[in-house]
């Protein structure tokens, strides 16, 4: 589903980003882990054509991202609060997303009935701009504004931040459903090492802009992760 070959990111002169090959198939929870800086926005940047390669690329569905965006119509992402309009209220934003993709409003109420339990009361019939919700509801809209459409391909950057344990555990099983249901293709970056392995079913360690380790998620891969990241501690705190 998504192939990528020979890519780098160099901002002058430092490269950030270097991934020979990397493929995610269709259907997969894809998780990115790493410290600050290690390259994950990168690489979703990439992703999504917001930044240019400095060499080779990325193909999403046999569309190089970079070249097209035939890739668009199918893929969907919740970065941060900057995918928002914060001027529209949250149900003018849903509709504009919807239009964007092809539904109507029937369709994207149909979806938001979905998510009542996610939103708590505190997003729709609000009378609130997008700009005045607490973080944690901004981020719950964004995530839900990225499954209008039927997307194939969901990004999310550090999705469980600034978001309530309640809220967590039910954003936990959404992107589970999504990907062994649905068959969605789900890619999740995050600090959270806890949620990342509850998620994904496979999970890549970036550092300094290398992939350094490919797993299947399994029982012990939690503690695996946890002893690569006390270990990188202690070879800072060495250094």
């Amino acid at each position: 589903m998504i192939i990528t070959s020979n890519l780098s990111k160099t901002y002058n002169g430092n490269t950030v980003l270097k991934i020979d090959s990397l493929n995610i198939p269709k259907g997969q929870s894809f998780g990115l882990v790493g410290n600050n800086g290690a390259g994950k926005t990168t690489y979703f940047s990439l992703l999504l054509d917001l930044i240019q390669p400095t060499t080779g690329h990325i193909k999403n569905n046999n569309v190089l991202v970079n070249e097209s965006e035939d890739w668009k119509p199918f893929t969907s992402a919740f970065i941060d609060e900057t995918f928002l309009i914060g001027y529209l209220t949250p149900e003018e934003y849903f509709y504009f997303i919807g239009e964007l993709r092809g539904q109507n409003k029937a369709d994207v109420d149909a979806l938001l009935a979905q998510f009542e339990d996610f939103f708590h009361g505190e997003i729709l019939k609000q009378k609130k701009y997008l700009r005045d919700l607490s973080k944690g509801n901004q981020k719950k809209a964004g995530i839900v504004a990225a499954l209008i459409g039927n997307p194939e391909v969901i990004i999310l950057d550090e999705p469980f931040a600034n978001l309530d344990p309640t809220t967590q555990i039910r954003l936990k099983q959404i992107i589970k459903d999504l990907a062994k249901k649905k068959g969605v293709t789900v890619l999740v970056s995050s600090h959270d090492l806890m949620h990342v392995t509850d998620v994904c079913e496979r999970i890549v360690v970036l550092e300094k802009g290398d992939i350094i380790k490919d797993l299947e998620t399994n029982p012990a891969t939690l503690k695996e992760l946890e002893a690569h990241f006390a270990g990188s501690m202690v070879s800072q705190e060495e250094e």
